[in-house]
């Protein structure tokens, strides 16, 4: 196995830490504080060609591997958490899937600006009774002519007040279960879509969150995402790959938590010297580590696999298992090695724990995500 990074994925590493130090890092407190999107920010990603990073340049995207993607994302997450989330769904969920099921049609007209960063994406899954059980769609859609007449509600979609393009997963088919359920691209401003209040979240709170509506929503049958019944293979399947996204987020969230409890550590005295030198301390910054190698290796092995058109299921699904996991206990610790310091909006450290918490959640539970890794061990 191979670890060393290519001159390509090295500098692709370097412009997002430097984009995040210089273009994320000023604002992030008051983002923060105000629930604010971070719209100009989104559009110079856009321009960077960090929102369509795995895209085809056939279809104006980056055309990069995902390891450049994981190593992105890393760095912009150790920073904000929210520009991390923004730009997972718009690569992992929106991108990768219209570009693997989508017409020629669907490409031109909504890949291509998606991938540019002039227009973003969201994906429309959950529902107030469909959570973890994704298979019990209620918003249900019905053919009439040459068009698809939506109603429902779609819950806790990222993106959901400021994406242009949302991939909407709906039942049309009760009797067939999960083999009958489509997928649809929707646009902003469709008469009969609208979407509610934005969510008061605890934490990555400069992204925004919102419960979508459909009343009588028509829809065209060329924004048939694959095929009539297919929706459910296109939504597990790309959860599979934004499961990637999240596990590099929460590495990131964790690498960051571990940057300021260093840096920290070298410069707070106590009992006459640096805690760096106190044994407790040193045990801490040590476990947090080890556990962020552990976890970004997982998470490049996911991404190896996905690039080398291999089956990466069980592995992307560990990684975001533990890559979770590890940022809430590393956001624990960074607190606790700054004591009162780390309990303060001040100091950034109680961020890292608000934004880590939701990783575990989002894409898929833990407990989902041992479901999937699960099923995989045991298969014939």
């Amino acid at each position: 196995m191979n670890f060393e990074f290519t001159e390509e994925q090295l500098m692709i590493q370097q412009t997002a830490r430097e984009f995040a130090e210089t273009e994320i890092a000023p604002s992030q407190i008051e983002r923060d504080k105000e629930a604010k999107f971070p719209t100009e920010i989104v559009k110079k990603l856009g321009e960077l060609g960090f929102m369509g990073m795995m895209v085809s340049p056939q279809y104006d995207g980056a055309g990069m591997d995902t390891i450049s993607y994981v190593l992105a994302m890393i760095e912009l997450s150790k920073v904000d958490a929210s520009l991390g989330v923004i730009m997972s769904v718009n690569n992992s969920l929106v991108c990768y899937g219209l570009e693997m099921w989508g017409s020629e049609f669907i490409k031109e007209k909504y890949l291509k600006p998606l991938a540019r960063g002039e227009k973003l994406g969201a994906f429309a899954l959950s529902e107030p009774e469909a959570g973890s059980d994704a298979t019990h769609q209620q918003t249900f859609a019905v053919k009439d002519g040459d068009h698809w007449v939506i109603n429902g509600m779609k819950n806790w979609i990222t993106n959901g007040t400021s994406a242009d393009y949302f991939l909407v997963v709906t039942q049309t088919d009760k009797e067939k279960a999960h083999h009958g359920i489509t997928t649809f691209l929707v646009e902003k401003g469709t008469p009969g879509f609208g979407h509610g209040v934005k969510e008061d979240k605890l934490g990555i709170r400069s992204s925004d969150t919102c419960s979508l509506t459909f009343e009588n929503c028509r829809v065209s049958e060329d924004n048939v995402i694959w095929e009539v019944g297919k929706g459910f293979n296109v939504a597990m399947e790309t959860l599979n790959g934004g499961r990637i996204g999240i596990a590099s987020q929460a590495v990131g969230i964790a690498e960051g938590a571990l940057e300021v409890s260093t840096k920290y550590a070298k410069t707070r005295k106590a009992f006459g010297t640096e805690i760096a030198h106190h044994q407790a301390i040193q045990f801490k910054l040590a476990d947090m580590s080890t556990k962020v190698e552990a976890a970004k290796l997982l998470t490049l092995q996911a991404a190896a696999l996905k690039d080398a058109g291999k089956k990466y299921v069980k592995e992307s699904a560990m990684a975001k298992l533990y890559a979770s996991k590890i940022a809430v206990e590393c956001a624990l610790e960074a607190i606790q090695i700054h004591g009162g310091y780390g309990y303060v909006r001040e100091y950034l450290v109680e961020r890292y724990l608000r934004d880590a918490k939701i990783t575990e959640i989002y894409e898929g539970t833990s407990e989902i995500q041992r479901i999937v890794i699960a099923r995989e061990l045991l298969k014939d």
